[in-house]
């Protein structure tokens, strides 16, 4: 099959859904980076519909990569927790072919894009071991890469932490509910990364999501974690660009 050297980058998310045309080789845009918000109630219907209106003002009839919020099971929603329950058991690649009329795809999590878009041209390039993109916004979203192969569908966000999960004390929404300081709050997110980094043996966590855009306010303040801490690179494209990277990396086309 020939290779893919272009692709639309689809980053489905709970208040928005981002689209772009890129070039898979070197992450750069090929066209306008749109938004349109996440339709209330989020069900698969009301959300193709958008996707679909996206790939006609784009003007794009090839591959489509596609970050979701949530996790599969054999190619089926298993999981979508900031979406409508009717998303469980949907069989979202073949959807996505019948409502964007396009003959190739690709779906992930949505951390799971961001990450790839990292590690092959951002932050983790390059670099061996394993590799952690930790994504801090509404929830925490993780992607776990070992030599830059990826260990797909993790949700380390909902890792236990004296009795609460992570993400309810370490995401830059609990810091806004909680009406936490980012002294406060960076302490909590230093003992998550801690914890990551002593049962995954981490050499390198990547930081995204809202949160990083204001990293300075809390870096300073990761003290018991061992390892490198960058931010990410590609801030908020790194969705769309690791959704297009996804599609160009499959062999197949989706069934």
């Amino acid at each position: 099959m020939k290779p893919i050297a272009q692709a639309m980058g689809l980053d489905i998310g709970g208040s928005g859904l981002k689209a772009a045309v890129v070039d898979v080789g070197s992450g750069a845009l090929l066209s306008e980076r749109l938004r349109l918000k996440t339709p209330r109630p989020a069900t698969p219907e009301a959300v193709l519909e958008i996707a679909a209106r996206i790939r006609q003002r784009l003007d794009w009839q090839g591959p489509v990569g596609c970050g979701f919020p949530g996790s599969f099971r054999e190619g089926r929603v298993s999981a979508a927790p900031n979406l409508d329950p009717s998303w469980i058991g949907l069989d979202l690649a073949i959807e996505l072919r019948r409502s964007l009329a396009v003959d190739r795809v690709a779906i992930g999590n949505d951390a799971d894009a961001a990450g790839l878009a990292e590690i092959r041209l951002g932050a983790g390039r390059g670099v061996a071991g394993t590799v952690v993109l930790v994504t801090l916004g509404t929830g925490i979203g993780t992607a776990v890469f070992r030599d830059g192969v990826l260990l797909p569908g993790t949700e380390l966000g909902h890792l236990e932490m004296n009795g609460r999960e992570a993400e309810t004390v370490a995401s830059e929404s609990a810091k806004k509910r909680r009406k936490w300081g980012w002294k406060q709050w960076g302490r909590e997110l230093d003992r998550y990364l801690a914890r990551l980094e002593y049962l995954l043996g981490v050499d390198l966590f990547i930081l995204g999501g809202g949160a990083s855009k204001k990293a300075d306010k809390f870096m300073g303040r990761l003290r018991k974690v061992g390892c490198e801490v960058v931010v990410a690179q590609r801030g908020n494209l790194a969705g769309i660009v690791g959704a297009a990277l996804m599609v160009a990396e499959t062999a197949e086309p989706a069934d």
